[in-house]
């Protein structure tokens, strides 16, 4: 019955899947628009390959008339000088909005990059609307500040949107990365100029419209699909955009601190690369709790995650055991279709990123490593790009599996004889954006997590807390935090008016 039941959910959300239709013009100037060139480029879902739509490919032009556009909706007042109470309600609509089309978001979200359809039902979309409700609550209880001065001077300090806020977001998260970056930077009162990737554009440019039907002033939110080499370039070099808010590779962010400094020094706000350890202590309260854990770490999304706990640390004494735990976890999340709601592991997001993970995986067993469970590329007749769940183990810290960030479902297994030595492993990095630890004695745990050159350590649990803390990296992992109340402050101007009182 079960079995039939799951089939049946499956074939209906194929159905609804098939009726959508999708939104392939970029949200200009206060509606849906052909890019000025005409140029297209093709939409194409990693399920089965075939091409969804054909969006516009904005460049040059199009992030002009978008930031102009832009600059006189901030100029106007319409939202930046709206009273807080007035931004809430606009935005709790908004949220309303997208809460209400919420399975509609959901299957686009699939569509677009393989997630499956539970986890975009399940976690993405609650979490998306729960992001921009958040923003919209906090936006009318946030206070300035009157400075301890003497009595002959009043000195305020308070808190100026900064104008126009480019944000350039990923395609693992494709809705909530977007979400995490416009809900702060518009509750502050700033206008936005969202671009997604070339690989997922497509819940972006459905939302604008629920922005502009919840009552957000037009202009206040644009969104321009394209490629990243032409309107992300473009709007990193733009001499009238004051901030660029960027989630991807560190690369490419790298790329938008050349831009910045090219240009007009605008604000660069970057949440980059990550390369998790995730270690084990001998003395963790439950091994199968946290090898449930690893493998969820690992394997959720593809392994298409920032803070993928990709580096596994085990302590030599339960090397053995561990690793056979985390391995029986693993062969039961092997890649399905993402229309079923059963499917724990999608698709990759696309042939160029199959083809890169399937390429470190050869550099895993070149350099050494052994490859202790999958390693291929499954369910080619599909259509689709499929990884199965893969582990490295015998792996030297200095392999370029556990050095370079690979984003796909591969894991990379150390071992360590001491608090000392997972220490040095786990901060010998290039990246410092996440970092996990198990173990019983609160002592140690103080201890590690106090050395770990991380932004966020995790104790006991793979998952970070949520949209109250702040997130983001140490070293090449980016600059500045998403999430909380430090969000707030990334998108706003500091001023400070000294007034003297004879």
């Amino acid at each position: 019955m079960s079995i039939s039941h799951e089939s049946s959910a499956a074939d209906a959300l194929r159905a609804k899947a098939a009726a959508l239709s999708f939104t392939s013009q970029a949200f200009i100037e206060g509606d849906y628009r052909d890019a000025a060139s005409g140029e297209t480029f093709e939409c194409v879902s990693p399920i089965d390959g075939k091409v969804l739509t054909k969006v516009a490919a904005c460049d040059k032009e199009d992030v002009d008339r978008a930031v102009k556009a832009a600059r006189k909706a901030f100029s106007s007042g319409s939202w930046s000088d709206m009273a807080p109470a007035g931004r809430k309600k606009i935005l709790l609509k908004f949220a309303d909005l997208i809460a209400k089309n919420a399975e509609e978001l959901a299957l686009l979200e699939t569509l677009d990059m393989g997630k499956p359809i539970s986890f975009s039902k399940s976690v993405d979309m609650p979490a998306v609307a729960n992001t921009v409700r958040w923003y919209a609550e906090a936006v009318d209880k946030v206070y300035d500040e009157i400075a301890p001065t003497a009595k002959t001077s009043l000195d305020l300090i308070t808190r100026e949107p900064m104008g126009v806020i480019a944000a350039v977001v990923p395609w693992n998260f494709p809705l909530l990365m977007a979400t995490w970056k416009i809900a702060p930077a518009l509750a502050a009162g700033n206008s936005v100029i969202l671009k997604p990737a070339e690989q997922s554009p497509l819940t972006a440019l459905r939302v604008a419209a629920l922005a502009a039907e919840a009552g957000l002033p037009e202009n206040t939110l644009q969104v321009l699909p394209g490629m990243g080499e032409t309107a992300g370039q473009a709007l990193g070099r733009h001499m009238d955009v004051d901030m660029i808010a960027f989630t991807g590779s560190t690369e490419v962010g790298k790329f938008f601190l050349r831009y910045s400094g090219e240009s007009n020094m605008k604000a660069i706000s970057l949440e980059c690369g990550g390369k998790t350890p995730n270690i084990v202590f001998d003395d963790a309260e439950s091994l199968d709790g946290a090898a449930q854990a690893a493998a969820q770490g690992v394997f959720f999304n593809s392994g298409q995650v920032c803070i993928a706990a990709t580096r596994l640390l085990v302590q030599e004494k339960i090397h053995d055991e561990f690793l056979e735990k985390v391995k029986q976890v693993g062969e039961h999340m092997q890649p399905g279709d993402p229309l079923d709601p059963k499917t724990f592991m999608g698709s990759m997001v696309d042939k160029t990123q199959t083809e890169r993970v399937m390429s470190y995986i050869g550099v895993g067993e070149k350099e050494g490593a052994g490859l202790a469970m999958g390693g291929k590329q499954v369910m080619q007749n599909t259509g689709g790009y499929y990884i199965e769940p893969t582990i490295f183990d015998g792996v030297d810290n200095k392999m370029r599996v556990a050095q370079e960030e690979i984003f796909g479902p591969v894991l990379s297994t150390l071992t360590f004889k001491d608090e000392a030595e997972a220490l040095r492993i786990a901060n010998d990095s290039i990246y410092g954006l996440q970092a996990t630890l198990w173990t019983k004695d609160i002592n140690k745990a103080f201890r590690i997590a106090r050395g770990l050159r991380s932004g966020t350590v995790t104790v006991n649990d793979i998952n970070g807390g949520g949209t109250a803390v702040p997130f983001g990296g140490y070293k090449q992992s980016g600059i500045g935090r998403d999430n909380s109340l430090h969000a707030l402050e990334k998108y706003s101007q500091v001023k400070t008016t000294h007034i003297l009182i004879s």
